[in-house]
């Protein structure tokens, strides 16, 4: 099949943003398995002495989202859904198991310790950690039923929570470069910080959401070719 222009160009940039991501997958990965490892070493600040749930919960949750990070692209390939359908399904559904063990580990950490941005940055992350459930299991709901133009709108918000890990230290490191010290505090209570509590995934949601409105035919357009193969 010979792909066009926009389609290679479409490509190129998904591939170049899993690029940029596969460092913080990997630190991810690395990170949660190193918590879970009984040694003596330091665990660092997500550790808590005395609460082996809170430590597996937040620890597994890192390895989830790591993993996350990295399989989201795949699901996201047309080239993986219409030649390789199995493919697309198993990946599919580690990449659910990932996004709710990712959820759900979150929430247990913030409702047993709570972050350390207090209440606010509690409130923005367990919200995070809700849609990401709710995206991850109305992703295959809809697959099951057979409702692929829902399939594939509940996908690309997922693609988009699924990222917001990254995104959230990426607002960081730009700001930082661009010498905005003001509104960042070490207790990530100040203005910037309570700004960026819902930041790196609500508006990236509402974006995506005007997007789908503006252009339902060209959705429908790919999940019919998808389904007819």
């Amino acid at each position: 099949m010979t792909r066009t222009a926009p389609q290679l160009l479409r490509l190129a940039a998904l591939f170049l943003l899993a690029l940029m991501i596969l460092p913080f997958a990997l630190y991810a990965l690395v990170t949660g398995l190193s918590g879970l490892v009984p040694d003596d070493a330091p665990r660092g600040r997500f550790f808590t002495p005395g609460a082996p749930l809170l430590n597996g919960a937040v620890f597994v949750h890192m390895m989830a989202g790591g993993l996350l990070s990295l399989l989201v692209f795949l699901q996201l390939v047309p080239g993986i859904r219409l030649r390789w359908p199995l493919v697309h399904r198993l990946t599919g559904r580690l990449l659910i198991a990932a996004a709710l063990i990712t959820g759900a580990g979150g929430l247990i950490f913030i409702a047993g310790r709570g972050t350390i941005g207090g209440p606010p940055m509690n409130a923005g992350f367990a919200l995070y950690g809700a849609l990401m459930i709710l995206a991850a299991c109305e992703v295959l709901r809809h697959a099951h039923a057979g409702r692929y133009d829902r399939h594939r709108r509940w996908a690309l918000r997922l693609f988009v929570l699924a990222i917001g890990s990254w995104l959230y230290r990426v607002h960081y490191g730009i700001w930082d470069m661009l010498g905005y010290e003001a509104g960042m505090a070490t207790d990530f209570r100040s203005s910037f910080d309570l700004v960026q509590n819902v930041a790196f995934y609500l508006p990236y949601l509402i974006v995506l959401e005007l997007w789908m409105r503006r252009r339902p035919v060209t959705v429908q357009r790919a999940i019919s070719t998808q389904t007819r193969r």
